[in-house]
Parts: structure tokens; C-alpha cells; sequence
């Protein structure tokens, strides 16, 4: 009952949208499977069921998607069905190189992850195919996006002036931050211990966590610190930001309009250093160079717990809804030179890569057909968040609003289980006429203005969509300069030898080209001012 709900609640929101019913257009040749009557407008896609063949990355906790609710209601009100070769996240990038790069292609690549070096050079090649045709005739919802927010259709524009990918937007706000730092507040009290507000003080907190068993168990038991070495979130790079220097992911920042590589700048290599002593003393968890999501999570769970502070995106996912109120948020501490700031990550709300459509693809009209729908406003919060009766109630004037969680829930695993997030797009007028935003993200955003904001760097690296030439050297630079940088910063802090060993690495760098890549980005930024 409640899955036919949700398919006559979408149909009506179809409707609303003035897609929903039209006559046939025409038809089109079905791949092996028969002829599909196709309408070009209306629902369903196809009178007559077929199959594209998508390939995409899935969640840790993620089914294969056709066992998820919103896709099998997908498939009833298009008719169009979607065969899933899911891809664990950690192995998607090998396996979609080794598919590029033998021409065995799907139909489409969904949630796509392609870089941008990816989208020009594939779609210069052929491999991808130019979409705007399609989605000038094919997707109206997509259009009206592109009609409200110009700078997303903009975005996903190659400097050829085609369009061989399909954006995901999600105007939350929530970027800028995306580590938060926790600490059990409750092992602080057991301890009789103030809440830190200098690293010195962290540093102390820290030894009394890994001494003083606050948890009761008698053992040498607790993980004074953990985080995760270079993800997206998690990263420890967040504390470097005390020695005046914030860094991130891309080791790239901007201070005063100019672009600033912060792996070879001197606090960069202090804050090694500091650190340094904190693993060599066991306040920091040495697997947390290695570690991978799941067992970073479970240490989170411990019966008893074990973990005393850390560094993710939201305190719930790491030692789940029971222990959250446990734990206090930490606000950027002070440096041992008096600096206090937290940067602002360089992650933009746009995403120019989330679907592509390949060369293979003999259906490339159903295909886009297929897709739009998930750009209708109310499928793209069920896509990104979940589905109407699980994720989702609608009010009185069909707003969707969410459900309350059972006890124990947290939202960023059912989310996992039930939304395969996308090339969706919610804007930030849906948020309360459309779709009302999650708590966690309410308060997420409460966070970030209430503890983080007021030490928050204004600059950061904008969303540039670079030329070929300028891709291809960045793509030759970048990536070897980026591991080197990352295999050296987790050997300096695991190990030592930062202050021995710097001018030798620096010089490494110089020859290495980075003095060409950070010209590039250079260019690019003052390219991106001019423009505004």
C-alpha cells in the first residue's frame, strides 16, 4: 500500500509539473529487445518495458539500487528499467578507468564521479556523447533548473561549449565545513577536565584520555584521537589551521587573491612537526592512515567506548545517535602562536560530473527521458534523501517532511540503505516549500554559524571549468605531486624527520612542476574574477 502511494503521489507531482500526459511522438528501435513505443513527453517513457545498462558507485551500507524503494518506482512510472552493475566506492575509479579505457561501456554512468579532465577528454573522443540537443528537446525539468540558476548550466558547459555531463546541486550551505572536531564531553567530566580551547590544552586532554581510563575498563584501552588521512571528510588537515595556515584536500588555498600551496609553507611544516610528537606519543591512532570508512566507524562503537576525540563530517555517524549527546563539538583551537581559524574547504554545492551518456548507448532519448524525472524537485529530495513513507510524510500542502527516526536510527546510514543520491537537483528555495531539510542538516547549519563561522577564512578556490590544454597539464602535474605530498606528510607525522628532511622535499616539488601547476590555478582564478 504504502509503495502505491508514493507511485500515485509521484504521478500527481509529475503532473503538477505539466510533464505527465501527451501523445506519441514516435518511436524508437529497441536494442534487442523489439521496437518501444517512445513518448517524448508523458509518462511512461516507453509503453512497451526495456532495459539501459548503468554503471555507478554505491554507499558502504547501500543495496544493489533496484532493491531500493524510489528505483523500483522509477521503473513503474517510466517503464524503463535500469540494469545496476554497483560498484563499491573504493574500487569504482579503477573499474570505470578499465571500462573507459577498453570501450566496454554501459549505457550510462550514473552518480558518475568523472573529473573534468575525464568529461573533456572523453567527450572530445567521442566515448561520451554532447547532451544539450537532448535536454533542449528532452528534459524540461532539467531546463527550468537552468532557467532559475543560469551559473549551473553555465558550470556544466565545457569550454568547447558542449555539455557532456549532468550537474547534482544541493544548496544547503554546508560545504564551506566539512570536519567537524568532537570530544567526549562526558569522559571530560569523569575526569574532572575543562573543555580545550588551545592545541597545548588538546595535547593535555588528549594524555589524560590515553592514562587515566575513563572508561572504566582497566585497560590500556582508549584511541586518544583518530580521524581519517586525506578524505574528504575527516581530514586531519582542519588542525593544521592553527599554525595559521589552513589545509585541506588539495593542499590549495587562497589568501589575498592569490593561490597558495600549503604543503610548502613553513607552518605547514611546524604543524608537522607538533603532530608529530602526538603520534609519537600515542595520542593519535596510528591506523588512522589506513583505516577505511567502516572500521573507521566502528571505533566509534565500542562496547565500551573507546573513542575519545575525532574528525567527520557529524557526530552521529561515528558513535551512532546513543552516545552523540556524549560528545561536544570543539571549535578551531588557538595555536601555539595565537592563530585560531578554520578553513574553507574548496568543495562547491555543484557538481558538473554526476551522468554521463556513452557512445554504446543506442537509446539516448529514453536515456535523458529517464533522467529528467529525477530532476523534478520533489524526486530529487527522495533521490538525494529517501522516499515517501520511509524517509518522507507529506503535510497538507505536500510539503515533504521528515520522518521521525526510530531509536538508535542514525539518518547518514538509512540514507545509505535507501537514497542513491545522484544527478538531482534542490535549490535552496525548495527547502521549505518543497522538501523540509533534514535535522541534522538544520543543525549542521546551526553549527557551523554558532562555532566555526566566526573563525572562518573568507577565500576559497572556486569551481573553474579549465580549457583542454590547461586540464592535460594539470592532469600530468597534479596527480604525483598530490601522492608525494600526501605519502611524505603521513611518513613525517608516523615517523618524523620533517625538519631533516624538508629542503630536499621542497626541491622535490620544484622539480616536479609545481611551480607550472600553481600558474595554472593562478590563471584560472584571475581568468574566474574577471568574469564575475
Amino acid at each position: 500500500m504504502r509503495k502505491l502511494l508514493a507511485v500515485c503521489l509521484l504521478m500527481m507531482a509529475l503532473m503538477v509539473g505539466g510533464i505527465a500526459c501527451s501523445n506519441n511522438t514516435g518511436s524508437q528501435e529497441g536494442g534487442g529487445e523489439g521496437d518501444h513505443e517512445f513518448h517524448q513527453e508523458g509518462l511512461p517513457i516507453v509503453d512497451e518495458k526495456m532495459t539501459l545498462k548503468f554503471v555507478s558507485p554505491k554507499a558502504p551500507l547501500a543495496p544493489d539500487y533496484n532493491e531500493m524503494e524510489i528505483i523500483q518506482t522509477l521503473e513503474e512510472i517510466t517503464n524503463v528499467h535500469i540494469a545496476w552493475d554497483n560498484i563499491p566506492g573504493d574500487g569504482y575509479e579503477e573499474r570505470k578507468n578499465l571500462m573507459l579505457a577498453s570501450n566496454d561501456l554501459p549505457d550510462a554512468f550514473y552518480n558518475a564521479e568523472f573529473s573534468d579532465h575525464e568529461i573533456v577528454k572523453y567527450g572530445q573522443a567521442g566515448t561520451i556523447i554532447p547532451l544539450e540537443d537532448l535536454i533542449e528537446e528532452y528534459a524540461p525539468n532539467l531546463q527550468n533548473i537552468f532557467e532559475q540558476r543560469p551559473e549551473i548550466k553555465s558550470m556544466v558547459t565545457a569550454p568547447d561549449g558542449h555539455i557532456y555531463s549532468l550537474p547534482k546541486a544541493e544548496e544547503m550551505g554546508l560545504s564551506a565545513v566539512p570536519n567537524f572536531t568532537s570530544i567526549n564531553k562526558s569522559w571530560l567530566d569523569e575526569l574532572g577536565l575543562e573543555t580545550p580551547a588551545t592545541l597545548d590544552e588538546l595535547g593535555d586532554v588528549l594524555r589524560a584520555f590515553r592514562d587515566e581510563d575513563p572508561n572504566g575498563t582497566g585497560k590500556k584501552d582508549v584511541i586518544p584521537f583518530s580521524f581519517m588521512h586525506n578524505h574528504w571528510t575527516g581530514n586531519f588537515g582542519d588542525m593544521f589551521a592553527a599554525f595559521g595556515i589552513p589545509d585541506n584536500v588539495d593542499h590549495r588555498i587562497i589568501l589575498d587573491g592569490k593561490v597558495i600551496f600549503t604543503a610548502i609553507q613553513p607552518e605547514y611544516k611546524e604543524a608537522i612537526a607538533y603532530f608529530h610528537d602526538w603520534v609519537d606519543e600515542g595520542l593519535i591512532d596510528p591506523e588512522a592512515f589506513t583505516h577505511d570508512v567502516s572500521q573507521y566507524f566502528a571505533k566509534g562503537k565500542t562496547n565500551p567506548p573507546t573513542l575519545g576525540a575525532y574528525i567527520w563530517w557529524e557526530t552521529e555517524e561515528i558513535v551512532g545517535p546513543e552516545r552523540a549527546d556524549d560528545y561536544v563539538l570543539l571549535p578551531p583551537l588557538e595555536g601555539p602562536n595565537g592563530h585560531q581559524m578554520v578553513g574553507r574547504s574548496n568543495y562547491s554545492e555543484y557538481d558538473r560530473g554526476a551522468f554521463v551518456i556513452t557512445s554504446a548507448n543506442k537509446h539516448p532519448e529514453i536515456t535523458m527521458r529517464w533522467v529528467d524525472q529525477l530532476y523534478e524537485p520533489k524526486m530529487s529530495a527522495q533521490i538525494s534523501w529517501g522516499p515517501i513513507g520511509i524517509i518522507y510524510e507529506e503535510d497538507e500542502n505536500g510539503m515533504l517532511i521528515n520522518k521521525e527516526l526510530d531509536e538508535g536510527e542514525a539518518m547518514g546510514e538509512i540514507r545509505q540503505k535507501v537514497a542513491p543520491n545522484g544527478p538531482t537537483a534542490v535549490l535552496a528555495e525548495h527547502f521549505g516549500t518543497v522538501v523540509d531539510m533534514e535535522p541534522r542538516a538544520k543543525q549542521r547549519l546551526n553549527d557551523i554559524e554558532e562555532v566555526y563561522a566566526p573563525y572562518l577564512v573568507e577565500e576559497n578556490y572556486p569551481d573553474i571549468f579549465f580549457t583542454e590544454e590547461e586540464l592535460d597539464r594539470i592532469n600530468r602535474l597534479e596527480m604525483e605531486i598530490l601522492d608525494f605530498v600526501n605519502q611524505q606528510q603521513a611518513l613525517w607525522l608516523l615517523n618524523g624527520g620533517v625538519e631533516e628532511e624538508w629542503d630536499s622535499y621542497v626541491n622535490q616539488l620544484e622539480r616536479m612542476g609545481l611551480d607550472e601547476l600553481m600558474e595554472i590555478y593562478q590563471e584560472g582564478l584571475d581568468r574566474f574574477n574577471e568574469n564575475l
